[in-house]
């Protein structure tokens, strides 16, 4: 009788083939039903959006030069106009080697010199003529009827809609500095005064 020689390696060799091992599967940790994985990003809860006090719009930016000892030194100034359209407002100007630190420097001046005026017809135009002055400059505000709009240019146009002002208009004398045109705007609105006061003025009945 012929004897059977088997061999322990071919055997093992057969048994891993026959059945091959399997990674156990890693079980979550996390219990179901709790809520998403704090690393999960989609499930990140939205920041809540800040509310500006202010809308604010660049009206120029310049790069201006300073003659030093070494050569010289090449910064930009920005003009900045900001307001809530709601009579309040204000302008500001700031200087800086790049631009967006010149326009930061310019919104803080902005909100720090700030004014308000009252604007009559439920917020839409001024309650009467008026001519501001500043320097070399001259800027005529007229109020308009409803539908009018702002017919005005970019610097006075910046500050009336700012200020809440839609219906008006304007018009410039002399320089046409933008900075000018600004402070004499600005000079002309601080001036207005209230419905009731042109009312009285005029001999007749505040309502």
């Amino acid at each position: 009788m012929e004897e059977k020689v088997t061999n322990p390696e071919t055997k093992v060799e057969v048994e891993n083939k026959a059945t091959p091992e399997v990674a156990p599967k890693k079980e979550d940790a996390r219990p179901r039903g709790k809520g998403p994985r704090r690393d999960d990003r989609r499930a990140r809860r939205p920041r809540a959006e800040e509310v500006k006090e202010y809308e604010e719009i660049v009206v120029d930016i310049n790069r201006v030069a300073k003659t030093v000892k070494g050569g010289r030194k090449m910064r930009f100034s920005a003009l900045m106009v900001v307001g809530n359209k709601k009579g309040k407002f204000g302008f500001g100007m700031g200087k800086a080697g790049e631009v967006p630190d010149a326009i930061k420097k310019a919104l803080e001046a902005a909100k720090r010199n700030t004014f308000e005026i009252h604007i009559v017809k439920k917020g839409s135009t001024i309650a009467h003529e008026v001519v501001g002055v500043y320097g070399a400059t001259k800027v005529l505000i007229k109020p308009a009827p409803e539908g009018t709009g702002i017919i005005a240019g970019g610097a006075v146009r910046a500050v009336l809609e700012l200020a809440g002002i839609r219906n008006v208009t304007s018009k410039i004398y002399g320089s046409r500095s933008r900075i000018n045109v600004i402070r004499a705007t600005v000079n002309g609105l601080v001036g207005l005064k209230s419905y009731d006061e042109v009312q009285l003025l005029r001999g007749k009945e505040a309502k």
